[in-house]
């Protein structure tokens, strides 16, 4: 009874992200402009995780809150990325790619959308993960939210101290090493990664909650190794050069520590 309902669940769940991701690939191909898919990504985990939260039969005050956190989550990401698009031309990636690609871009962009649906659909499981929980309230659900709010307060502080800095003429061709970002050189990025930690501690009291590890190891993974940091940080040496360079030698690329002194 259980693996059908949840195998309808989850079929639901995929074709819905499917269908998201292909209404967001003609909107795209209408403006001209791949990049519109980071403002629309976390609310489409979003959605998915709160159909999950409705869908499963669970404690309901804990489906109710993790439906919540993740709502949060996602109109926080797409009001900061939605606000970076409006304001800025199309992404450097996306540009390339296209270029790539020729005649064949649109049908090879709309295979890469698809993808990004799939992608959304894998992260969005975290959220079932923790959300099938029947057991009833403990700690673990406290420093579930408390990881969550440290997240999403993190995040908030580093994106608004960096646009801070850039919108200061004194600091044009700068580097930021000012608030959080003393401490890492994407504390962005860590705290995105921490927001999927605090499904871990939700789910940790069901049998299978060791899946809800598999989102923090790929994000962290996209972070660090693929689509984060490797293009972040090769654009930022192309435009401060040196100045980048000792930023890197002083500071944490990813977990927040304290600076080193170069020798």
């Amino acid at each position: 009874m259980y693996a059908v309902s949840y195998l309808t669940i989850l079929t639901i769940g995929l074709a819905a992200q499917l269908i998201m991701f292909s209404a967001i690939w003609c909107l795209q191909w209408k403006i001209g402009n791949a990049g519109v898919v980071d403002a629309f990504w976390g609310g489409t985990v979003a959605v998915g995780g709160v159909f999950y939260c409705w869908a499963v039969d669970a404690m309901v005050g804990r489906r109710w809150l993790i439906g919540a956190l993740v709502t949060v989550w996602a109109l926080r990401l797409c009001w900061h990325l939605s606000l970076r698009f409006l304001r800025s031309p199309e992404d450097e990636r996306y540009a390339e790619l296209k270029e790539q690609w020729g005649d064949r871009a649109q049908l090879r962009m709309f295979r890469f959308y698809q993808m990004q649906g799939l992608g959304a659909f894998l992260f969005s499981l975290a959220v079932l993960v923790a959300a099938t929980n029947p057991a009833p309230w403990s700690i673990f659900d406290a420093i579930g939210v408390v990881v969550w709010a440290a997240a999403v307060v993190g995040e908030l502080f580093s994106d608004y101290q960096l646009q801070r800095f850039k919108r200061d003429p004194k600091n044009k061709g700068e580097v930021c090493n000012q608030g959080l970002w003393r401490y890492s050189r994407h504390p962005n990025y860590f705290f995105e990664w921490l927001h999927w930690c605090c499904y871990v501690f939700f789910a940790v009291t069901t049998p299978y909650w060791c899946l809800s590890l598999i989102m923090p190891a790929a994000m962290y993974f996209f972070l660090t190794k693929v689509t984060g940091i490797p293009l972040t940080e090769k654009q930022a040496m192309i435009s401060r050069g040196e100045k980048y360079s000792r930023y890197q030698q002083t500071t944490n690329a990813f977990f927040p520590w304290f600076p080193r002194e170069i020798r």
